[in-house]
Formats: structure tokens, sequence, C-alpha cells
């Protein structure tokens, strides 16, 4: 029995492997997209993604600090 069963194992674990190799494409391949070809990510609305694009829109244009400007922060409160 044994050698019946170790005879099966290589072709079982190749046709495991192939079937999630197809499955995994068929997933990428047919996932929903937008007009311009990019994946829709789950869970998420072309509203919310609209929404989000404008907060980082937002956030890009206010200034931040330099790391220089943080580290010379820092040392004046070390030293009080």
């Amino acid at each position: 029995m044994w050698d019946v069963l170790s005879a099966l194992i290589p072709p079982a674990v190749v046709a495991t492997v192939f079937c999630v190799a197809i499955y995994t494409l068929l997933r990428k391949e047919m996932a929903p997209r937008t007009s311009d070809g990019r994946p829709i990510d789950e869970g998420e609305s072309p509203e919310t993604k609209e929404a989000d694009n404008k907060v980082a829109a937002e956030s890009q244009d206010t200034p931040r600090a330099s790391d220089a400007e943080v580290r010379d922060t820092e040392e004046e409160h070390k030293g009080r």
C-alpha cells in the first residue's frame, strides 16, 4: 500500500500547485477594473477613492518640517 501512496504523492502535489496557479491567475485577470484598466481594491467604491485622492492632495500642500528643524527642536528641549 505504501508504494502505491508514494507513487501518487508527486502527481498530487503537481496537480495541487497547478490548480492554485490557475485559480490565482483567474482571480487576477477577472478582477473588476476601472475605465483606465487599474484594478479596483476590494471594499472601495469610486466615491471613496475620489475622497481619498482629495485628502492626499490636500496633505501634500501642507508644509512639513525638515529633519534639521526637528533635530534643532529636540536639542532645544534636551538643553532645558
